[in-house]
C-alpha cells in the first residue's frame, strides 16, 4: 500500500513538473515568436531563439551540457546527431552556435506558429516524399552550403520510442561531399528519456550533447562512394558513443528472418504439393 501511494506522488510530481514544462515552452516560444517576427537580420533572430531555448531549459530545471566543443569546426560544417526525442531540436538549438541553419522534414512547416518561427530563423525544410521536389531541396541546401551556411541534420528522419540508432539517410553527407564541408556527428543523451514518442509531457532530467571527432570527405573517392562512406563512418561513431541498439541491425536480421520463414514455407508448401500429387 506505501510502495502504491509513493508511485502515486511520484507520478503526479511528474505530470505537474510536466505541465510547468509545456507552460514554460510556450511562453519562451511565444516571446521568441514575436521577437522574431521583428525586421532583424537572420543572424540576429537566430540568436534569439538560441538564448529562447537555453532559457526555457534553464526556468524547468533541465541542464543541457555540451561535452568536447572543441571538436565542432569553427568554419561551415555538417552537423549530423541521432534523433530520440520531440526535444532534439530545441535542444541542439540551445547547444550550438545561433550560426546552425536547421534542416527539417517539410511536414513541420505546415504547423502555424512553430512553422512560422522555423522560416523566421533561417531553417532548411526538405520533401521526404516527393521525389522531384526533394531533387529541389537538394539544390537548395547546396547552394547556402556553398555559401559558408553550416548545416544541421537528423540523418534518422525519424524516432521512436525503443531505444536504438535506425538508419541514417544519404542526403546529409551528399551535401557535405559536393560542398567539400566537414561532418560533426553528435551524439544526443537524456532526451528519449524526458520525452519519448509515445509521452506527451516530459519529465526532469539532464540532456547531454557530445561532439565527436569530425570527419572529412575522401577526394579519391566519387560523390557518391564519399558520401556514403562518410554516412557510414559517421553512423559508426555515433553508435559506439551512443552505447544504445543498432536498430538498423535489428531490421535487417528481422528481415532475414522473414524471408527465411518464407522461404521454408513454400518450400514446405512445394515439397506437400509433390507429395500429394504423387499420391
Amino acid at each position: 500500500m506505501l510502495q502504491a501511494s509513493q508511485r502515486y506522488l511520484t507520478e503526479l510530481a511528474h505530470v505537474l513538473y510536466g505541465l510547468f514544462a509545456v507552460a514554460v515552452f510556450l511562453l519562451c516560444g511565444s516571446i521568441a515568436l514575436v521577437l522574431v517576427l521583428a525586421p532583424l537580420g537572420v543572424a540576429v533572430r537566430r540568436r534569439i531563439a538560441r538564448s529562447a531555448a537555453r532559457a526555457f531549459f534553464f526556468a524547468v530545471g533541465m541542464p543541457v551540457r555540451l561535452l568536447d566543443e572543441h571538436n565542432l569546426p569553427p568554419g561551415p560544417c555538417v552537423v549530423v546527431a541521432n534523433h530520440a526525442s520531440y526535444l532534439d531540436g530545441v535542444v541542439l538549438k540551445a547547444a550550438l552556435p545561433a550560426r546552425f541553419s536547421f534542416v527539417i522534414k517539410k511536414e513541420v512547416a505546415r504547423a502555424p506558429l512553430a512553422g512560422l518561427l522555423l522560416r523566421r530563423i533561417g531553417s532548411e525544410f526538405v520533401d521526404r516524399f516527393n521525389r522531384h521536389a526533394g531533387a529541389m531541396d537538394a539544390r537548395r541546401l547546396l547552394k547556402a552550403a556553398d555559401k559558408g551556411q553550416s548545416l544541421a541534420f537528423f540523418p534518422e528522419g525519424t524516432f521512436v520510442a525503443r531505444p536504438g540508432l535506425g538508419k541514417f539517410h544519404s542526403g546529409a553527407f551528399a551535401v557535405a561531399v559536393r560542398a567539400s564541408l566537414p561532418v560533426a556527428p553528435l551524439v544526443i543523451r537524456g532526451a528519449r528519456r524526458i520525452l519519448p514518442s509515445n509521452r506527451f509531457l516530459p519529465r526532469p532530467g539532464v540532456i547531454e550533447v557530445q561532439v565527436l571527432q569530425p570527419l572529412e570527405p575522401d577526394v579519391e573517392c566519387d560523390a557518391a562512394e564519399a558520401a556514403a562512406l562518410l554516412r557510414q563512418r559517421s553512423r559508426e561513431r555515433i553508435l559506439a558513443a551512443l552505447d544504445e541498439p543498432d536498430l538498423a541491425r535489428d531490421e535487417r536480421f528481422a528481415r532475414k528472418e522473414r524471408t527465411a520463414d518464407g522461404s521454408e514455407r513454400n518450400s514446405s508448401i512445394v515439397a506437400r504439393a509433390k507429395r500429394d500429387g504423387g499420391s
